[in-house]
């Protein structure tokens, strides 16, 4: 496999992270009444599942550029590169699953946040290809 093939790749990876943390965000009044669960349990439990999603992509990231991507300095392009892809996912999902009812709207605030979230994702995805950039040395 190509190094450009990797690179789309590793980049449609980063862009479904961020989709699945902003449709969880999003859709907190959608799942609850799919589950049966209360607002606040969904919303706990979604906090948690992003901040798991967060510190497990901060660790899984730079190895997987470091071994697949191999630390060029191409790699880089994936700090831009996942935003087509995210674009793409939001779309598709929001084909797949229209919004049917109008107590699914999410609240306004939310938006506020996925903003900051989408401006702070490229600097974070910016610091995981540093980290991959260096290397640990195992044994030493």
């Amino acid at each position: 496999m190509n190094f450009f093939t990797k690179l789309n790749i590793v980049s449609a990876l980063f862009g479904f992270v961020i989709f699945v943390g902003i449709e969880l965000m999003v859709n907190v009044y959608r799942i609850s009444r799919w589950t049966g669960l209360e607002v606040g349990m969904v919303s706990n439990l979604e906090a948690i599942l992003i901040l798991v999603m967060v510190i497990s992509s901060a660790l899984l990231f730079p190895r997987l550029i470091r071994y697949w991507l191999m630390r060029r300095k191409a790699s880089y392009f994936t700090v831009l590169l996942w935003i087509p892809y995210f674009v793409l996912f939001a779309y598709l999902f929001r084909i797949i699953f229209p919004m049917t009812n109008p107590g699914d709207d999410p609240n306004p605030v939310t938006g506020l946040v996925m903003i900051a979230a989408l401006f702070l994702y490229p600097f974070f995805l910016l610091l995981v290809n540093l980290l991959a950039a260096f290397e640990i040395n195992e044994g030493a």
